[in-house]
């Protein structure tokens, strides 16, 4: 078996060794050999050590880093690459069948969900499309999202998909997956940009509960927003200290002809209601100084400006603006409000605790695209592009709970001596 080759590495190799064996990463790799185990799991090691993704930089780690190849074996980034190449759907599979099929379905566990998107220049990459990226460089993207096990923190699975497909629409495809996986007692934990009938809808056939940020401005928010303002805002039994956060919960229909009460949990934070007043201010002064360079001239400005201001155009020419003072009171107003739904009873405070909890998903995204020197893809092949996603899946399951235990552990260790 592989865990003999784990044996004869050395106690002093560190955490991502102890870590593969204590989540028994190599017992998930049911249709690999021991060499293969040991090159994926190596490449995975080095992603988090080396803080890269480079195949030509592999032989260079290897040479000062324990191996778990058999004879801790060094390979040429050649070799490197043509096994990256190698790696089929069939193996992607099968490892996310094995690792998820060790997880208890009957305990309820809170899901935070999340996507990112890296760049991809190549040009025969099927996925690679032109979409929406968080860091617009030019470049087609492929996106890929992750679900995050809060509960036991650990990632459960992930999904790529092609780069012009939206977040909010690839939700429900990553919810039939998971339901697929037999899970039953399942909370998802989602940002504001998830948030749609059609999702909310199929949580409810699913039965999974949910946890989500909403817009403050939105309409159907900015309603319970108003109509409870100033009823909590100082009261100290809505104080939610560890924020420095005031929230109350008041129950609600998330649209018209909604079947179910949800439950609203409104928010007013003192230093948030600053910074954004500030922002808002200060967007709307670079509007019309804006606004003020281009009078007279043939220009079309876009429809934001017009939310804020009533815009004065003729023959194509621009020649002034009033402000949309009702609009703007009412934002203002609204600053440092926010607002989380939950399908489930809970205080406003134990619901922003399970959505901050979120944070750690969103910091493994992080470590993904800069720890891991993943920003892009350095492949050539739409098999290649799958198999770092794997990869860098695998290389996700390191830093998560058991690596914060064990440097605690080892700084406590360290302490003592």
């Amino acid at each position: 078996m592989y865990y003999n080759c784990l044996v004869n590495i050395p106690k002093n190799t560190g955490k991502i060794s102890r870590i593969i064996e204590d989540y028994k990463l190599a017992e998930h790799l049911k249709r690999w050999d021991d060499r293969g185990k040991g090159l994926l799991l190596d490449l995975a090691a080095y992603s988090v050590i080396a803080e890269s993704n480079v195949a030509q930089h592999f032989p260079d780690y290897a040479y000062n880093h324990p191996l778990m190849t058999p004879q801790n074996k060094i390979y040429s980034d050649s070799t490197i690459s043509r096994f990256i190449r190698e790696i089929d759907d069939n193996d992607r599979v099968e490892f996310l069948n094995s690792w998820n099929a060790t997880h208890d379905k009957n305990e309820k566990i809170y899901v935070s969900y999340d996507s990112t998107n890296k760049n991809c220049k190549a040009g025969d990459i099927e996925m690679a499309e032109y979409g929406h990226p968080k860091n617009d460089v030019g470049a087609p993207i492929i996106n890929y999202s992750i679900a995050y096990d809060m509960t036991n923190e650990k990632p459960l699975l992930y999904e790529s998909y092609p780069g012009s497909i939206v977040d909010v629409s690839q939700l429900k495809y990553m919810l039939e997956k998971i339901r697929g996986y037999g899970y039953k007692k399942i909370g998802f934990i989602l940002d504001r940009g998830y948030f749609s009938k059609a999702n909310i809808q199929f949580m409810d056939s699913c039965d999974y509960d949910f946890v989500m940020m909403v817009k403050g401005r939105a309409s159907f928010v900015h309603g319970l927003i108003m109509e409870h303002m100033g009823e909590f805002e100082s009261k100290r039994a809505c104080s939610i200290k560890a924020y420095r956060t005031y929230g109350m919960t008041v129950k609600a229909k998330l649209y018209a002809d909604d079947d179910t009460d949800r439950y609203f949990h409104i928010y007013y934070k003192a230093k948030k209601q600053a910074s954004e007043r500030a922002r808002l201010e200060a967007d709307l002064d670079r509007m019309e100084a804006e606004m003020d360079k281009i009078k007279g001239r043939e220009y079309k400005l876009p429809k934001r400006y017009e939310h804020y201001f009533k815009l004065t155009y003729h023959k194509d020419k621009f020649y002034g603006y009033e402000e949309r003072e009702d609009v703007i009171e009412r934002e203002l107003q609204l600053c440092g409000y926010f607002a989380i739904v939950t399908s489930e009873k809970m205080t406003a405070s134990e619901a922003l605790n399970l959505y901050k909890s979120r944070d750690i998903s969103e910091k493994l995204f992080g470590s993904d695209k800069t720890f891991f020197g993943n920003r892009s893809f350095r492949v050539a092949s739409s098999q290649a592009a799958e198999a770092k996603i794997f990869i860098q899946f695998i290389a996700l399951i390191n830093p998560s709970k058991n690596l914060h235990a064990f440097e605690k552990a080892q700084s406590r260790n360290a302490g003592q001596a």
